[in-house]
């Protein structure tokens, strides 16, 4: 519910790019992740 994270979700989305993190809740979105 971080709009940061939701900002960082979409631009991942749209560039087709694969967020790193340690965060539980970026799961929740449809983006490739790479856990840290």
């Amino acid at each position: 519910r971080d709009p940061f994270f939701r900002m960082l979700v979409a631009q991942a989305q749209t560039e087709k790019l694969t967020l790193v993190t340690r965060d539980q809740e970026l799961p929740l979105y449809d983006v490739e992740l790479l856990k840290a």
